[in-house]
């Protein structure tokens, strides 16, 4: 489904003459194909799923973030805008991201169901984490929340 829908505006900006947004679609659609490629030379299969597209697209939104950070350290804010309209485009594809009170919420729903209660099963809750909201929160700033949490019971 979602990489229909990637092939669907790939052709719309294509058609509609959207260079930059076809610019962006190019380097997605390029990095699914490399990942796919990757897949069958692992044996998993013709192509990889929509969970792992959506992994694939969070990666490509942090690699951008960073880009405009040091974008905007070096003054180069040119730059530092043409990775976010990037981002923008990638988010496109990504579902709603959960609001903090939100993460804050499924963390805790996790932690009671997985029974954690130190640290030491931040690893279960993470797997679990990932496993049902990828694409919808930033692991990152989850897991800092999930080892302050499980730091403070």
């Amino acid at each position: 489904m979602l990489r229909e829908a990637i092939q669907t505006a790939l052709n719309e900006a294509l058609k509609s003459g959207q260079t930059k947004r076809l610019g962006t679609l190019r380097l997605i659609s390029a990095a699914l194909k490399d990942k796919d490629i990757a897949a069958r030379t692992k044996g998993s299969g013709d192509a990889i799923n929509d969970e792992d597209i959506l992994s694939m697209l969070q990666t490509m939104i942090k690699q951008r973030q960073e880009s405009v950070r040091m974008y905007r350290e070096a003054g180069r804010d040119e730059l530092a805008e043409n990775e976010d309209n990037e981002i923008h485009i990638i988010r496109d594809f990504m579902p709603t991201q959960m609001d903090h009170d939100a993460v804050i919420s499924a963390i805790n729903s996790v932690i009671s169901e997985v029974g954690a209660a130190s640290v030491k099963d931040m690893g279960k809750v993470m797997g679990l984490l990932k496993q049902r909201f990828t694409g919808q929160m930033d692991f990152s700033t989850a897991s800092t929340a999930v080892k302050e949490l499980l730091l403070n019971q």
